[in-house]
């Protein structure tokens, strides 16, 4: 068990929890860890469970079919900050909202300081960690505090359509520099022709990146948030991505999985895609490719870092408004670990990799005939999946941070400054957002 990472983490949540005491949201997630824990309801109860998964109440009858005394109902919810998390803090401010929500882990922390979530360890949740890998647990835990019950991750890939690679005689890659030789050779082949495409108004790959690198950026000493934008390994990443925009190695146009790359996908012009694990099912509408694509493990940065990085996930929390945590916490439980909801779940609603080490759903054991007869979950996948970065925490101002990288790449993609060159800026401007929200921070490496 991570404890020591839980502990940092404690460590500055906690001071940011108490920095920002007078700015929590609504009157019940201001005090519902300090109240009482409140009892299991006498008669029967519906928990309103927020979520932008479809279909998920087909998961939900599941559980209504046989625990009449506590019905559950999926109301959708939608994604992002303009969609499903204003509605939240919104109904937080206001006193209500689900007694169930879709966070994904790296907004987490951001609901934290708004003393917005219910600490499930006071309800017993603190028995099934043994049910849940420890890289996802370090990232919804407060020291022995548990804000949010792991749902899906995404350990990262190559994907690749193998009888492309094949033309040019290339294999997939085993580190960054063999991707970079390989993208160089797919170009030559075909001016048309490029590796992969990148969306440059979303970092997040490049987020993942730094992860598998073994960058930090955001740690803690004693109560201070530690910000490290520029250290090494994110120097590393970014000046290895500066050099691929340099020689046009990526199709910038075309954001995985937009219409435009998967007609470019589907006639061969673009060969790849690095990400998660749940890009199976994107990768599958690309027609008339069945049996062409195969998965690699995602290319290794040369002597540093980590096998896989994770990219997406989500958890479930319970919000502070709830008057039922006792029985959401049980509910939680049965659909983040029982064979059948893990399967209902991957069929209904396409969510990502399970977090239960037990069991990672019947249709991923088997080999798969849309990526030629490999069993590529097994094979790739499951040691993803516990090859993280073991010292990467979100930080409170993920929305801000990841606003300020997305403006660094459209920048660069438009022929501006390096990235290598506007992360000590991109460092300034988080420590200075942090700040005004009353948290003690410092930079880790110079600006």
């Amino acid at each position: 068990m991570q404890t020591t990472r839980r502990g940092v983490l404690g460590a500055a949540v906690g001071a940011g929890a108490l920095a920002l005491g007078g700015c929590a949201v609504g009157a019940g997630a201001d005090s519902a860890n300090q109240q009482p824990v409140k009892p299991a309801a006498d008669g029967p109860v519906t928990l309103t469970y927020w979520a932008w998964l479809k279909d998920l109440q087909s998961v939900c009858d599941i559980w209504n079919a046989e625990n009449p005394d506590v019905q559950v109902e999926a109301v959708w919810s939608g994604a992002g900050n303009s969609g499903g998390y204003t509605r939240m803090f919104a109904a937080l401010a206001a006193g209500g909202g689900a007694d169930i929500a879709q966070v994904e882990f790296q907004l987490l922390p951001s609901f934290l300081l708004q003393n917005g979530l219910v600490d499930l360890s006071r309800y017993g949740y603190g028995d099934f960690l043994g049910d849940y890998r420890e890289g996802d647990l370090s990232r919804v835990m407060v020291g022995d505090s548990i804000f949010g019950v792991p749902t899906d991750t995404g350990p990262m890939g190559f994907f690749y359509r193998s009888d492309v690679l094949e033309t040019i005689g290339a294999t997939p890659p085993a580190t960054w520099p063999e991707w970079a030789e390989l993208a160089r050779a797919f170009k030559a082949a075909d001016p048309r022709n490029r590796l992969e495409g990148f969306g440059i108004n979303d970092p997040g790959n490049f987020t993942s990146l730094c992860m598998q690198a073994g960058a930090a950026w955001f740690s803690t000493d004693g109560t201070e948030w530690v910000v490290d934008l520029t250290g090494g390994p994110t120097r590393m990443v970014a000046e290895f991505m500066d050099e691929a925009f340099a020689e046009d190695l990526y199709n910038t146009a075309l954001a995985p999985f937009s219409a435009g790359w998967t007609a470019a996908v589907a006639n061969g012009t673009i060969a790849a895609v690095t990400t998660g694990s749940w890009g199976d099912a994107l990768v599958q509408s690309v027609g008339g490719t069945e049996g062409l694509w195969r998965v690699a493990p995602m290319p290794l940065w040369p002597d540093t870092g980590y096998p896989s990085a994770t990219l997406g996930g989500s958890t479930a929390a319970v919000l502070a408004t709830s008057q039922h945590p006792a029985e959401a916490a049980r509910f939680l439980h049965w659909m983040t670990t029982d064979p059948r909801s893990i399967d209902a779940q991957i069929e209904n609603c396409g969510i990502g990799w399970s977090t239960s080490p037990d069991y990672i759903g019947r249709s991923r054991t088997q080999p798969s005939d849309f990526f030629g007869g490999q069993n590529y979950n097994e094979e790739v996948f499951v040691p993803a999946a516990d090859a993280q970065n073991p010292d990467w925490i979100w930080s409170p101002i993920y929305l801000e941070l990841n606003d300020a990288l997305s403006t660094v790449f459209r920048e660069r993609g438009t022929g501006g400054r390096a990235i290598v060159d506007a992360l000590p800026d991109v460092q300034e401007q988080t420590i200075s957002i942090m700040r005004d929200k009353g948290l003690q921070v410092r930079a880790g490496s110079p600006a």
